[in-house]
């Protein structure tokens, strides 16, 4: 279809793309439930036909990414959001009857769901197929066309993800802009009718300043640090294997990755070798393991190298989950167990994102609440017990985008539910129904038929029937 792909763009070029798109959709405001249907098939067509060579470009632009971390994160969740989408998007589109009231009656009331118009998308390095198709999926079920931003460190992805759109899409329905931080700084002045960023609080920043030039509303997917709680009744053993997964995914280099750990002071050293044991039965116990993804590339790797040795010069003690010396020559880095840390520390003033996991000891539930509260609420918390009342305690007292009780990071695989942070970790929601509400307008109809009471209000005032109006509806 020869997509709309902008390279070496300018302000100018960006405006002019964005004008395409608009008078495209001017054109066809109301596109049908078929028609929206139609295109996420044929988006999932397109996805499961390119899965292979999206899985070689990741692999080529980590160095080293296992082939099952793709397949688990990006292509399964995708194809399972398309499909879902598509079953319920009759429901959502639908417009919802609203009660009138007495003072309204006989007049029906309706609210109608209508496109936006023109979604922006700014996509991240870490799962860069997901986090372009997630809000693709939800712009497209709302009926919008959209200007996708790809990130610049990952250019082979980009370039199979873009074969990937040309088979579905015209150049006005969906385009693909690539660029450094320049053309990203650009593209997210553009008045667009939404604009949905994932990536870090401080640059998520700048985008909503940019953002609010134009009134354009925004989704930001942000991040921040995202604590485990390990309760004293939990087993350590458990609690290690329901959280290693979500830190070692991708090398920890996810927005919901756990960033550090709450244990009971007198469990840490329990926690440090069975973290070890259970590291090493999933990915040996040496460097480069096939199965155990890269550092995206030099400077993520050098800024985590530097966060360790700042540790270590304060006071830290470093511990590598496979008993090895960290490889300066490879990306390929097992968690690091971080102890006897505190807040003068690079690694616990910012979200880390990688694969270095600090350890707090705590002796009583209640400093761990105390420390997420005085700190930016967080994207995710998860909790580490079977203990009820602990939970609710826990659920009550601090404030997180999101919840895992007894699991980390798989709440965002939740179709049925919204996915957003709060706060510093950001603010909106997509996701299923969420992020089609996100990217529609809920447009409140009120239709008076033949029948209209609404003139018992107008003047002249103090008629009998509006005192007895008043008399009705002010008690």
């Amino acid at each position: 279809m020869n997509m709309s792909v902008e390279q070496n763009v300018n302000a100018d070029t960006l405006n002019s793309v964005l004008a395409q798109h608009r008078k495209a959709y001017n054109a066809e405001p109301a596109t049908s439930k078929e028609f929206r249907v139609d295109l996420l098939k044929k988006l999932k067509v397109s996805l499961i036909k390119h899965q292979t060579s999206l899985i070689a470009a990741l692999e080529q632009d980590y160095g080293q990414r296992p082939a099952q971390d793709t397949l688990i994160s990006e292509i399964m969740p995708s194809v399972m959001n398309i499909n879902y989408t598509i079953k319920r998007l009759k429901k959502w589109m639908k417009p919802q009857r609203r009660h009138a009231g007495l003072l309204l009656s006989p007049a029906s009331v309706k609210v109608h769901y209508q496109p936006l118009g023109v979604i922006g998308i700014v996509v991240p390095w870490n799962f860069p197929i997901m986090l372009a198709l997630g809000p693709l999926i939800s712009a497209i079920a709302a009926g919008n066309r959209a200007m996708i931003k790809l990130s610049e460190f990952t250019p082979a992805t980009n370039k199979a993800l873009i074969a990937m759109f040309d088979e579905v899409f015209e150049p006005n329905m969906v385009s693909v802009t690539e660029g450094e931080a320049d053309v990203a700084a650009l593209f997210t002045q553009l008045p667009f009718d939404h604009l949905i960023f994932t990536g870090s609080t401080a640059v998520g920043r700048h985008v909503m300043r940019a953002a609010a030039e134009n009134l354009t509303p925004v989704t930001l997917e942000l991040g921040g640090k995202s604590p485990v709680i390990v309760a004293p009744d939990m087993p350590i053993k458990t609690a290690i294997k329901r959280l290693i997964y979500g830190k070692c995914l991708n090398s920890g280099q996810i927005c919901v990755a756990p960033d550090y750990i709450f244990c009971p002071e007198d469990k840490i050293n329990e926690f440090i070798t069975e973290y070890k044991k259970q590291f090493q039965l999933m990915y040996g116990s040496e460097n480069n393991s096939s199965d155990y993804g890269n550092i995206i590339n030099d400077a993520q790797y050098s800024r985590l190298s530097s966060w360790l040795d700042d540790a270590i010069e304060k006071g830290a003690k470093v511990t590598s989950a496979n008993d090895q010396t960290i490889d300066p020559n490879s990306r390929n880095l097992a968690t690091q167990l971080v102890t006897n840390v505190n807040d003068s520390m690079l690694l616990m003033q910012h979200e880390i994102f990688g694969p270095v996991l600090p350890i707090i000891g705590y002796q009583s539930i209640d400093e761990c609440v105390e420390y997420i509260n005085n700190n930016p609420r967080p994207l995710a918390l998860y909790i580490m017990s079977f203990d009820k009342k602990i939970q609710q305690h826990l659920l009550d007292h601090t404030h997180s985008g999101g919840v895992c009780i007894n699991e980390t990071i798989m709440h965002v695989a939740a179709d049925d539910a919204p996915f957003g942070g709060v706060g510093a970790s950001g603010m909106g929601h997509y996701h299923g129904k969420e992020g089609f509400l996100t990217m529609s307008k809920a447009k409140t109809v009120l239709n008076s038929g033949k029948i209209n009471l609404g003139s018992f209000v107008h003047p002249p005032y103090n008629s009998l029937i509006q005192k007895i109006l008043l008399k009705v509806f002010i008690r």
